[in-house]
């Protein structure tokens, strides 16, 4: 009853979206584009740390300009934040754990989409949703995020080998959604966590806190707690606020978190995921483990 409870709860935090539950790894045996033994399997398979990375790369996101026009102009997010954050968790969902049919459809799904979504920013520039600049930019704040969130909440330890393994497993989803790396910072997508840091720092001349991104900063900070009286939510979104890159700040114009106030944050978090990765514990990951034969 408890675990029901909590899970219900995850369920409204994560924006469900009220469709049909992914049926992961179809047919069975079927490992998807990453399998049981990838560090994506592993890193994704965290709530408390997806949640906090996934907000932290929305953040990071709607500094770029171009890439938040688009969204902007063809996205009902200040209506519906809760609905675009549960369509974006289900295709992670999907391509992460998936099998192959299932992630070749959402990949084909974000492509149809993508080639729609074109238009021109108020300072005149066109944007395309499909450019393969702003398509990395989107892979490279949401990839950063995660695996930091990961080591921070679930594996301080995590080795060099482990997570450059995760940027060099995930480099296939923009690859599959038509980013051509001739364009990139560096003339290719990270496949080591040194190239993703660097690769960060190379789109900062491309970056502003318009009032645009500060309207995206407040929509999360102050979006409705539908899981009151309990905050979860909000605490996400602070523990993902105090868990952005150093650089971010002053652009958005915030002042540094205090390590002080960081460590409550994390030390907040890490307490209220202990419950949670209880009453998760056969969840997405672990259905699919079992799929595979390797529970």
């Amino acid at each position: 009853m408890l675990r029901e409870a909590l899970r219900r709860r995850v369920r409204i935090v994560a924006g469900g979206d009220g469709r049909a539950p992914v049926q992961y790894l179809q047919p069975a045996g079927d490992p998807g584009l990453f399998g049981p033994d990838s560090q994506t399997w592993r890193v994704h398979a965290d709530f408390p740390s997806m949640m906090v990375g996934g907000i932290g790369a929305l953040m990071l996101q709607a500094l770029h300009p171009l890439a938040l026009a688009g969204v902007w102009d063809h996205s009902s997010f200040r209506q519906d934040l809760r609905g675009r954050l549960a369509r974006t968790a289900r295709f992670i969902a999907e391509t992460s754990y998936g099998g192959t049919a299932t992630a070749e459809q959402a990949l084909a799904r974000v492509r149809a989409i993508h080639a729609q979504v074109r238009g021109r920013h108020p300072d005149g520039r066109e944007y395309r949703a499909d450019d393969p600049r702003l398509l990395y930019w989107v892979h490279l704040s949401e990839t950063w995020s995660f695996l930091h969130a990961h080591r921070v909440f679930v594996d301080p330890g995590m080795p060099p080998a482990r997570s450059d393994l995760y940027f060099d497993e995930m480099a296939r989803i923009p690859i599959a959604l038509g980013c051509v790396e001739q364009g990139l910072p560096n003339a290719r997508i990270a496949r080591s966590e040194a190239q993703a840091a660097e690769d960060l720092l190379a789109y900062r001349e491309e970056l502003k806190f318009s009032e645009r991104s500060r309207f995206v900063l407040d929509l999360l900070r102050h979006m409705p707690a539908a899981d009151a009286p309990g905050g979860l939510q909000q605490l996400f979104v602070q523990a993902a606020l105090h868990e952005l890159p150093s650089w971010a700040y002053p652009m958005m114009q915030l002042p540094a978190p205090s390590p002080l106030r960081r460590e409550a944050l994390r030390a907040s978090i890490r307490l209220l995921a202990q419950p949670l990765r209880w009453a998760l514990k056969d969840g997405v990951a672990a259905h699919a483990r079992r799929r595979m034969g390797r529970a």
